[in-house]
């Protein structure tokens, strides 16, 4: 197959025709082909843009940053706005520009962009500006970015009617290809007519990718000849209110709606044939929903108009008059209405049609019965859409059993979504390292209120945080509530963007209001939520704290990770104090005492944005890693607790599940070695030990057939899943450019949400043979032709699953185990794997379902995981799971521009893998080496002979064989009640252990020194410098406000200190223990008698009937795990457990047992 020629430059070359971008670089595009056009047609104009980032135009400002070059060459100024409506004033602005004679050009085309409730804030500039008109060579087009069903935002929002109550017409486009057409329609418009344009932009449009024509000459524009007012429609110097009121209600709305009917925009798509009697009237993505329906239920244009079936695409859901709307009402019997949302183009149909000579009947929102039809909640969905044209064309038309047939078939798809539920769920969560793990933090007893911003994350992850305001009103609810409510105070969170964009106004208002309140302004030096983008303005810690005293503040405290940066370099007011964030508990223990307003600054910079300038080299990164000494980790959780962080992964050891810290996630935020436990080492100086790839070795392509492809008689329809930040994204783009390489159609949409904070992230991919032929690109439920798991808790939801049809779809997944944020603060939470696999199992058909481990298989082939991905994808692919060629693919791979080499190979190790799994398994086994996976042990024998060396070298063997005896006193027992069982006995063996290898000063520091310690360091790294340890010695008796005790940091010389006391572990239980007299030590042993008490209790009196009950209490040492106070809240958890469980087993209850604390 030929390859078209295609370069990642083509999206802004003017003389490129057809090219591969995105919603937001269709934007950028339409704006440098604006430029052009004008130039041509003799005009000397420019460009401004301005406004506010928000999902869905998140990330529209990346890319005119991105594009600065060309949009300077254009002579296009992006100027991003401190908060909506001054973006707004700054584009009304732009239209004066030659009303003084003073401009250097012939006018100022101006975009302005805002999501919906930036559109709701700035309706007043709405208003007067489009009273006012714009310039006849330059006009306005705003961008209004909608979220129907709140997946990125606080509310669901849809703002065509804040624009029709401006009287601003709106272009509704169906995509990428429509956005650059009806913004080149938009602005003509607005010169026309002296109006604003407003386009809307939702997922479907504006993050959607697809190739388009762009061809300069594309669009032929018709100015229609109209009555015009005295000195026109166009923006002009007065000071006539009731004049301009006249001039738009009258004349320029007159003229929009002549423009729209001159242009054909709103058209006749399918007419219906000779005697059509029922319509379809639709617009923008919901245009998408009803083609992809009559494509369900098997209706094109031929069988349409056999049928009567006129369907009528709206392209400008304001104005609609009865001139645009007339021809297709004519004759029909009933009018379908399909928008989602509130209803316009249904009230501008019933009351453009009231009083004529047509009648249809119309449906819509509600159906001929006046229940819901397509309710304004939500978003609509193509197989519900299918059904309802599917029911009426029966019911007006007449029988068809091939129509039947199929809207039964939708039927059971919608079915198949309404029984599927999720199986696991990847909840967004904080970044590794993220400042808001520990600046969200409150005292005991406090409250926080949300803002907007990432930290609104910490709603759900048990931080005292509850309710929230719109952005900006961030502490104005706290007075309107303090004078009613019994509590004295709260803290309001307020993100460093939303205080910049308005938030200082909440502030000024609270302190007017003399509310007690502490804002924790938390400055991570960046606009973390929508992709890291710099604040307006270069806004600084000193900066803010010197505003906030001017407004009044008295009490000002900063709160950072590195308080000695300030030195020389920052100019605080008199009286800020300067704290370290390890003491942030104490500060905000002081300020919640202090009456009025009390500021807070917590500065520590954005993780992500951290780990983005590290790679560029343009921040510091500190030369020293995290290590946990596995064998001294207890599994508590602390660190968790502590640090809130991701990074912080399950370790599953043969002493039962510990810690370990990812380092290829970790950025370096250190907050993991406050939790109270000793096994945290920083290692300084380190070089992280790479594994050799074993890709090189080998040819994967060996006896590797080409497969069979997908087709693409019907189009294709697949959908990616996995984390954000992981490259399931780029999996999706490889493939959209891969069709485009081979001249299909191609839609994307790339649904993230708030996943680039570890969330569930997907792409929903249509391919077809044309542009032509691709519709609404959602993949609904029954649709999916090829799932490509890439992380297995996210191929678990339900949206997933439901997408998946037996015996059809292609189901590839992932089954790399990493784990969602519920792990910090869940310490024994495991994900379902088995569950998992089995629901994709059920979903796909036993056949279909293709299960490997990606992320482990990269690892060893490539030497990281970054490879995991593309492997999935040659994996797909080799199971025939992709209707495009491996050279398309490969190609699109080197134009993508990132370790090319690298995903080339993993590409085609995904083939082998699914041509020879068990080769590709064997080979990463070989691989290995000697880092073969761990070995537990197995059976009864070898787990007490392990625990009963460990206990030997823990003390000595007359230790070891006192252990030894009280497990076969149990192994007796329970072989004389239960002949071969050995469950009882299995439990005792753990916990006994556990209780008597307590990890002391002197057994902490043998684990330290025999060796083991040394072994994990270089498996991990190749070399370090030094070592640091983190300890709370009770002998410094360093403690915090909450009076327990502090860690502090030890240098190398430890090592030489745990040597001396590791030997003197023979004075462990004698009268020269100085340890063995603490409170911990004496609970310890009072534990460890208790358990031999309830032992002797179990050997006595086991019985059949007991033998649950008996497991349990055996496993109550299970839960005693940490360290100081962390073990004693534990062992009290215990304590409960233990009184319960013992009363279970008197009782001989039969009913199967659990640690309830545990849970």
């Amino acid at each position: 197959m030929t390859l078209h020629q295609v370069a990642l430059d083509d999206k802004y070359d003017l003389s490129k025709e057809r090219i591969f971008i995105s919603g937001s670089q269709a934007i950028v595009r339409m704006l440098l082909m604006q430029r052009e056009r004008d130039r041509r047609e003799g005009l000397n104009t420019a460009g401004f843009i301005s406004g506010y980032r928000g999902s869905p135009l998140g990330g529209l400002d990346q890319q005119l940053w991105k594009a600065k070059k060309q949009l300077s060459a254009a002579d296009i100024v992006f100027q991003p706005g401190l908060n909506e409506e001054l973006a707004a004033t700054a584009a009304w602005g732009s239209q004066q520009t030659e009303l003084l004679g003073e401009g250097k050009y012939d006018g100022v085309f101006a975009l302005w962009y805002g999501k919906g409730p930036g559109v709701d804030r700035s309706g007043d500039v709405f208003r007067h500006a489009n009273l006012a008109g714009t310039s006849p060579h330059g006009g306005v087009l705003a961008l209004m970015g909608d979220d129907h069903t709140a997946e990125s935002s606080t509310t669901a929002h849809s703002s065509e009617f804040a624009f029709v109550d401006a009287m601003i017409p709106i272009f509704n486009p169906a995509g990428v290809q429509e956005m650059v057409d009806y913004g080149i329609y938009g602005y003509a418009l607005s010169r026309f007519a002296g109006m604003w344009s407003a386009m809307k932009c939702v997922k479907d449009n504006i993050e959607s990718t697809a190739s388009v024509d762009v061809s300069l000459d594309r669009l032929g524009i018709t100015l229609p000849e109209i009555d015009m007012p005295s000195g026109g429609l166009s923006i002009r110097h007065e000071i006539d209110m009731l004049g301009q009121e006249e001039r738009l209600h009258e004349h320029k709305r007159r003229a929009a709606a002549a423009f729209i009917r001159a242009n054909g925009l709103n058209r006749i798509v399918y007419s219906g044939g000779r005697s059509p009697k029922l319509g379809i009237i639709t617009v923008g993505k919901s245009y998408l929903d009803v083609r992809q329906a009559l494509d369900d239920i098997g209706i094109d244009e031929t069988r349409a108009n056999e049928l009567g079936i006129r369907l009528f695409k709206v392209a400008c859901p304001w104005p609609l008059d009865f001139e645009h709307i007339g021809e297709f009402a004519k004759g029909l019997e009933t009018v379908i209405v399909v928008e989602e949302k509130r209803s316009l183009i249904e009230v501008q149909l019933r009351e453009s049609l009231y009083g004529t000579a047509m009648q249809p009947v119309i449906v819509g929102k509600k159906d001929e019965r006046g229940d819901w039809l397509f309710p304004a909640k939500g978003a609509l969905d193509p197989n519900e859409v299918a059904i309802a044209i599917g029911e009426r064309v029966l019911k007006i038309i007449g029988p068809s059993e091939e129509v039947a047939a199929r809207v039964d078939r939708m039927r059971q798809f919608q079915a198949m979504l309404a029984d599927t539920a999720d199986v696991a769920t990847r909840t967004p969560y904080f970044c590794s390292g993220c400042p808001h793990n520990s600046s969200t933090k409150v005292p005991e007893g406090s409250l926080a209120s949300a803002g907007i911003g990432c930290h609104f994350m910490s709603l759900w992850m048990d931080r005292s945080t509850v309710g929230f305001t719109a952005m900006g009103g961030e502490g104005a609810q706290w007075i309107g509530q303090a004078p009613f409510s019994k509590r004295g105070h709260i803290f309001q969170n307020l993100g460093d963007g939303t205080y910049n964009h308005s938030g200082l106004l909440a502030l000024r208002f609270a302190i007017a209001s003399g509310a007690n309140i502490t804002y924790k302004i938390l400055y991570n030096d960046a606009v973390a939520m929508t992709g890291g983008q710099p604040h307006e303005g270069g806004l600084s810690v000193d900066a803010i704290a010197r505003q906030v005293r001017a407004e009044g503040v008295e009490r000002i405290a900063i709160v950072t990770d590195e308080p000695e940066k300030y030195a020389g370099r920052a100019d605080f007011p008199a009286a800020a104090s300067i704290n370290h964030r390890d003491d942030l508990d104490g500060v905000q223990r002081e300020l919640r005492e202090a009456p009025g307003v009390s500021v807070l600054l917590y500065d520590q910079t954005c993780a992500a944005e951290k780990r983005r300038r590290r790679k560029r080299g343009t921040f510091p990164d500190p030369d020293k890693r995290v290590v946990i000494n596995e064998l001294v980790c207890e599994g508590c959780g602390d660190c968790g607790v502590a640090s809130n962080c991701v990074s912080v992964q399950p370790l599953e050891t043969e002493f039962g599940r510990k810690r370990r810290i990812d380092q290829s996630s970790c950025n370096k935020d250190f907050s993991c070695v406050n939790g109270f436990c000793p096994s945290f080492v920083t290692v300084h100086g380190a070089r992280i030990r790479k594994a050799e790839g074993a890709a090189g070795r080998h040819d994967p392509l060996e006896g590797v057939p080409t497969p069979r492809p997908a087709t693409l008689d019907e189009g294709w329809s697949a959908i990616v899943d996995g984390i954000g930040g992981t490259g399931v994204v780029t999996v999706g783009a490889i493939l959209g450019m891969a069709a485009h390489l081979e001249g299909r159609g191609c839609g994307m949409i790339d649904m993230a949400g708030l996943a680039q904070k570890g969330g569930a992230v997907y792409s929903h991919i249509r391919v077809a043979k044309s542009p032509a032929d691709i519709h609404a690109i959602r993949v609904s439920a029954g649709k999916a032709d090829l799932i490509l798991g890439c992380d297995l808790v996210v191929s678990g939801a339900k949206k997933v699953l439901a997408a998946a049809r037996e015996g059809h779809t292609i189901f590839v997944a992932n089954t790399a185990e990493v784990m969602p944020g519920d792990f910090a603060r869940s310490t024994d939470f495991s994900l379902p794997t088995e569950r998992l696999k089995k629901a994709i199992r059920t979903a796909a058909g036993e056949e279909h379902a293709h299960f490997f481990d990606a992320t482990r298989t990269a690892t060893v082939l490539f030497g990281n995981s970054l490879g995991a991905n593309m492997f999935m994808l040659g994996f797909a692919y080799q199971h025939g799971g992709l209707p495009l060629s491996a050279e398309a693919i490969e190609r699109a791979i080197e134009l993508n521009g990132q370790a090319v080499a690298m995903n080339v190979a993993a590409f085609r190790w995904g083939r082998r893998a699914a041509h020879e799994p068990e080769f590709v398994r064997a080979m990463v086994e070989k691989a290995r080496g000697g880092k073969a996976e761990r070995k537990f042990a197995e059976g009864l024998d070898e787990i007490v002979e392990k625990r009963a060396a460990f206990l030997a070298s823990y003390q000595d063997k007359a230790y070891a064989e006192r252990y030894r005896k009280r497990v076969d006193a149990i192994r007796s027992a329970e072989e004389k009640t239960a002949p071969g069982s050995t469950v009882v006995t299995e439990a005792v063996a753990r916990n006994l252990f556990k209780l008597m290898a307590i990890k002391d000063e002197y057994e902490v520091a043998r684990l330290y020194t025999d060796g083991s310690f040394r072994r994990q360091l270089a498996a991990e790294f190749e070399h370090y410098d030094k070592l640091e340890f983190h300890l709370a010695p009770p002998i410094l008796n360093r403690r915090g406000p909450d009076g327990r005790l502090r860690k502090s940091k030890f240098g190398p010389w430890m090592m030489k200190a745990f040597g001396a006391l590791a030997a003197l572990k023979g004075l462990r239980g004698t009268a020269f223990d100085i340890f063995g007299y603490s409170e911990e030590r004496r609970m310890e042993k009072r534990l460890l008698a208790e358990y031999e008490s309830d032992l002797d209790r179990i050997a006595g009196t086991l019985s059949p009937e007991r033998m649950d009950a008996a497991v349990a209490l055996a496993s109550v040492p299970s839960i005693i795990r940490g360290f100081g106070h962390v073990k004693t809240a534990n062992a009290a958890k215990a304590a409960g457990e233990r009184g319960r469980l013992t009363a279970r087993f008197l009782e001989g209850s039969e009913a199967s047992e659990v640690l309830q604390a545990a849970e």
